[in-house]
């Protein structure tokens, strides 16, 4: 009699998982629509002020800005642009790139309640929470335009550029919330302390002042990871010329790879998380 050896197929193998990862965002994007659809009424159903609340923070941080630079209090170096369309753009650059970091574990930890009771695609969660950005992302975006056109900087070509510029901020954000989303569902102190971080890392970031000449901020600023998607974003919406295209180019490749490895660890991790929760 002929003997058949079978060998256990290793579903641990990174392409196996990312394939598996790529089926499962895709059948469960009508669930995924519904979830973000369902998040983006509840965002503002019980608010007064309902989307206004978008602009609030980023145009409050951009009027201290305003306001210290305009009465000499704080001196800036030149930005070459109008200072309020500056301070506002790149606060709100900054703060769609925070909310991609945050959108993972805010996106899973909205849905603790059912992860435990039902089963179904966890990747449905970060589809919705991409659905959700990138709905407000969208209204952030139409301000800043009306801001770039109030101000005098009108139409130039580069600002057909800023929608993808956009989402390369958005997908940078999202890599870093893949591979903190985990940690932070175990140890709510995790996500406190990525709020604390990003609030500080803010202030080495050209977000609301230009790069200086020269000195150790110059250099921490131009390394900063963040500064290539702040600036390139801003400079092309504004009809400025890029200055940091081949940082921004080599991050952007690494993050296409990192953003796969994050879907992986994310796949991999919250089945375990969920157990352990539902123990």
């Amino acid at each position: 009699m002929e003997t058949k050896i079978y060998q256990k197929e290793n579903n641990l193998k990174i392409g196996t998982l990312l394939k598996a990862v790529v089926s499962d965002m895709f059948s469960s994007r009508f669930l995924a629509t519904q979830l973000a659809i369902r998040d983006i009424k509840a965002q503002y159903r019980q608010s007064y002020l309902g989307i206004l609340w978008m602009f609030i923070t980023p145009l409050a941080t951009a009027f201290v800005w305003v306001f210290l630079n305009s009465t000499g209090t704080v001196k800036l170096t030149d930005t070459g642009v109008p200072y309020p369309v500056y301070a506002f753009s790149g606060t709100l650059i900054w703060a769609i790139i925070k909310e991609a970091i945050n959108m993972p574990m805010a996106s899973t930890n909205s849905a603790r309640s059912i992860l435990t009771k039902i089963n179904f695609p966890k990747e449905a969660l970060i589809v919705s929470g991409v659905f959700k950005l990138l709905f407000n992302s969208s209204v952030k975006v139409l301000l800043l335009i009306i801001f770039i056109f109030a101000f005098g900087i009108g139409f130039h070509w580069s600002l057909l550029w800023l929608p993808l510029t956009i989402l390369a901020a958005v997908l940078f954000g999202i890599t870093l919330g893949l591979f903190l989303t985990p940690v932070g569902m175990l140890y709510t102190d995790v996500g406190k302390f990525i709020n604390f971080a990003l609030g500080f890392l803010m202030y080495i970031t050209p977000v609301v002042y230009a790069i200086p000449k020269e000195g150790i901020m110059k250099t921490i600023m131009v390394w900063n990871p963040f500064t290539p998607f702040i600036l390139t974003t801003r400079d092309l919406a504004l009809g400025l010329p890029p200055e940091h295209l081949t940082y921004y180019g080599v991050l952007l490749l690494c993050c296409v790879p990192l953003l796969g490895l994050g879907l992986v660890f994310y796949r991999v991790s919250i089945p375990i998380i969920v157990e352990r929760m539902s123990a």
